[in-house]
């Protein structure tokens, strides 16, 4: 089943009141060629569409909404260097030569990033990359973070990684609740859809067409090529690729896509400004922030507000509960935040996999896709347009775990729902008794 296009909400999020002017793209109106015809214009879309252009083939960009209406513009911009599988947990079931490769893949988004923020000069997307802290509620989970950061400096080389104890958390959040942590540097923070704006107006600068309110309601093979068919006219491309990503269900030209993965619900809440005698004393590092829950919040200030974050929304709109529950979640860690107001809440869908992994590559000789970003899609979704213009290409990238042979479909599919509800409800309930 999927969702009406024609009657998509707007986001009323920090992200949209603080971003650059939307540049407006035209609709698709009359009959197109091309070598490539994309699907989507958020990272993963525009990322592709620049490094095809870069490759002298040319591609056409539909957008079912605008430019960062989807989880490209909803997202925590947070940056970081992982997978939800752990670096460890690839080597023990799959060797080190794939541990390896999935860590060389994951630096390399949080790389590509830079590169196009510099390749474009958006300066307004406000990239830093000053790191990011694990915070540890548990001793328990202390134990494990730090094992992991052995491991990884032991066997991956990440020499950087730096263990803190209970008072260089303090010292970086401004929080007595966490026992320690773990300091990961690279990783950082961005504001999202300038970043993609910037993406966006660099793109159709260097001669790419952009259509908004263009939804694909059909893709068809023809002799040759593909058509995708919009409502009001078509693009006619050698080559189709679906970026389409948790939104996938919009049209039924890419809902096959949906059964693959399981559509999370994130939200996000963002205080008014701190008061004078907050400012400073929260996250006073202006890294990122986790903690090692298994519903894991994450947290960092913005223009001197607090942006809190996580999992365990449900339901197609935004929930009160869930924001209700972030909120509760915050003033636990920050106390001193009990009487600060919120400004703003939203939320957006995170597209999760059953092996916790993005996935890549082709689904017939015509149409290739990536999605299933799995909670850090802002470095992996800008890096997998690269890697789809190679496969454009006719190149076959090494993509480890990401190779899109070993997607799986989800099974009872009719039942994800009920059961995220399931899991997510036990996870809480674990982490509310300490385990």
């Amino acid at each position: 089943m999927t969702r009406d296009w024609r009657a998509l909400p707007s986001v009323n999020s920090l992200w949209e009141t603080t971003a650059e002017p939307a540049r407006a793209f035209p609709v698709l109106s009359s009959e197109q060629q091309a070598d490539v015809v994309i699907i989507g214009a958020g990272y993963t879309g525009l990322s592709a569409a620049h490094h095809i252009a870069k490759s002298g083939l040319s591609p056409i960009v539909l957008e079912a909404n605008r430019p960062g209406w989807g989880a490209s513009g909803r997202n925590g911009g947070v940056i970081t260097a992982k997978f939800r599988l752990s670096f460890r947990d690839i080597d023990a079931v799959h060797g080190r030569a794939m541990a390896r490769r999935m860590y060389e893949i994951a630096h390399e988004s949080t790389d590509m990033v830079e590169e196009l923020v510099s390749e474009f000069g958006i300066t307004s997307a406000n990239l830093v990359r000053t790191g990011q802290v694990k915070a540890a509620h548990n001793d328990t989970t202390l134990k494990a973070a730090i094992d992991e950061a052995d491991w990884m400096t032991r066997e991956m080389g990440s020499a950087e990684v730096r263990i803190l104890d209970k008072s260089g958390v303090r010292e970086e959040t401004g929080s007595d609740i966490f026992v320690g942590g773990v300091l990961n540097p690279g990783s950082g923070g961005i504001h999202p859809l300038n970043y993609l704006r910037g993406l966006a107006k660099g793109v159709a600068s260097r001669g790419v067409p952009i259509f908004q309110e263009s939804p694909v309601v059909r893709l068809r093979s023809e002799k040759g090529g593909i058509v995708a068919e919009t409502p009001q006219a078509a693009v006619r491309a050698r080559q189709a690729i679906i970026a389409t990503n948790s939104y996938s269900d919009l049209t039924g030209a890419t809902a096959h896509l949906q059964r693959t993965l399981i559509p999370f619900r994130s939200a996000i809440i963002a205080t008014e400004h701190l008061p004078r005698n907050l400012a400073g004393k929260l996250m006073p590092t202006g890294r990122t922030y986790t903690e090692t829950k298994r519903m894991m919040r994450w947290f960092r200030i913005v223009d001197n507000r607090v942006i809190f974050g996580g999992r365990g929304a449900f339901g197609k709109q935004d929930s009160q509960a869930a924001f209700d529950a972030l909120r509760k979640a915050m003033v636990d860690i920050f106390p001193e935040l009990a009487d600060v107001p919120l400004a703003y809440k939203w939320s957006g869908l995170v597209a999760m996999t059953l092996d916790s992994v993005p996935h890549i590559g082709r689904r017939d000789d015509r149409t290739l896709f990536s999605v299933g970003y799995n909670g850090a899609g802002v470095a992996m979704s800008s890096l997998m347009g690269r890697y789809l213009a190679a496969f454009v290409r006719g190149e076959t990238p090494n993509m480890g775990l990401l190779d899109a042979g070993r997607v799986k479909a989800i099974p009872f599919y009719p039942l994800r729902e009920p059961a995220v509800r399931i899991v997510a409800g036990w996870y809480q309930f674990l982490d509310a008794i300490g385990q």
